[in-house]
């Protein structure tokens, strides 16, 4: 009886917890939600871009002040994990090149891991590298950042120095590059201090204020990478258009994988795949200290939606990491009414 009274009580208090998402009816309804989101979340300061097709049509500015300066779509936030979609861009043209298989032993480019069975470069890019390679999905920046010997094997140079030739150059973008604390900002020739003076400070909520608080320093092929949401929103639309990858190994990088059982991940090679109420999404999120990221996309409408901050808000209350986009109400409050309402956008 106890038993059965607990999970009554359980059940009640789950259903209590549902929280439903009504999509917004206008852009300052959506302006005005994402601003109650960033402060009841303690998030100190937050870029957000929309694009659509190949425009960026709305971009928004929340929680600026003294502390962070000016805050615009131009303002360099640190990316946490948003850096592997860009190494996973980097990996993919070099399959498409012929220098790289994905089904290649990770062996073969000096990562030595112990475990049963084989792991493959596409274990390391799916997260399932762990246990027997390709039976189970384990969320690992660690595991992921070991693809940085991969780039350094199959293409001579670092991945630094590879993402800026292949992807930043290219595409023009001047508020992109890696963590400027690190040795590897070099790569992007750029003047540190003047870039350093462009990128929103990092701070951390102690339950009562905001703490300043330094950014981790190292930069790898899991993490690093610092940009502004305009950047990364280049970034995406160059994705949709076939710019660096061809169509079918782009549609490689976003399917699911799955067991040789036949369960479907929710991770594919570089990006998170998740269906919701049946539209594709493909997604990615970060968190690391003083910072958490967000980018969502909808390649059947040609939607991209990036957010960027400087504090954990962002991400590090939700259960990203197993692929449950849908308990991030960032995520819901743009799904439902771009993607699933279809407010018009600008």
């Amino acid at each position: 009886m106890i038993k059965g009274s607990l999970a009554a009580l359980m059940l009640a208090a789950a259903c209590e917890s549902t929280t439903v998402t009504e999509p917004a009816v206008s852009i300052d309804d959506f302006r005005g939600r994402l601003e109650r989101l960033r402060s009841d979340g303690h998030i100190q300061a937050l870029s957000a871009v929309i694009a659509r097709d190949q425009a960026i049509v709305w971009t928004g500015s929340f929680g600026t002040g003294a502390a962070s300066g000016v805050i615009t779509d131009t303002t360099a936030f640190h990316l946490a994990s948003l850096t592997k979609p860009l190494a996973s861009a980097v990996i993919l043209q070099l399959v498409d090149e012929g220098s790289v298989s994905l089904d290649d032993p990770v062996s073969k480019y000096g990562v030595s891991l112990p475990g049963a069975g084989t792991i493959l470069v596409r274990h390391l890019m799916s997260h399932t590298s762990e246990g027997v390679p390709g039976s189970r999905y384990a969320y690992n920046g660690d595991r992921f950042g070991l693809l940085d010997s991969v780039i350094a094997r199959a293409a001579g140079k670092t991945f630094a120095v590879a993402v800026q030739e292949r992807i930043i150059a290219p595409l023009g973008l001047r508020h992109t590059a890696p963590n400027p604390q690190s040795a590897a900002f070099a790569a992007s020739g750029l003047n540190q201090a003047t870039y350093l003076a462009n990128v929103a400070p990092g701070f951390t909520w102690n339950g009562s204020a905001f703490a300043p608080t330094a950014y981790q320093t190292s930069f790898s092929t899991a993490a690093g990478l610092t940009a502004s949401a305009r950047d990364y929103a280049a970034f995406s639309m160059a994705m949709d258009r076939d710019a660096f990858l061809t169509p079918a190994t782009k549609a490689r990088a976003y399917t699911a994988a799955v067991s040789p059982s036949g369960e479907t991940f929710p991770y594919g090679l570089g990006w998170f795949v998740t269906d919701y109420k049946s539209v594709r999404v493909i997604w990615h999120y970060g968190l690391w200290t003083a910072s958490s990221s967000l980018v969502i996309k909808v390649p059947s409408q040609g939607l991209t939606f990036v957010l960027l901050a400087n504090t954990d808000g962002l991400s590090a209350p939700y259960p990203l990491g197993a692929g449950k986009l849908d308990a991030s109400p960032w995520a819901r409050e743009f799904l439902e009414t771009f993607a699933i309402a279809k407010l018009p956008l600008p």
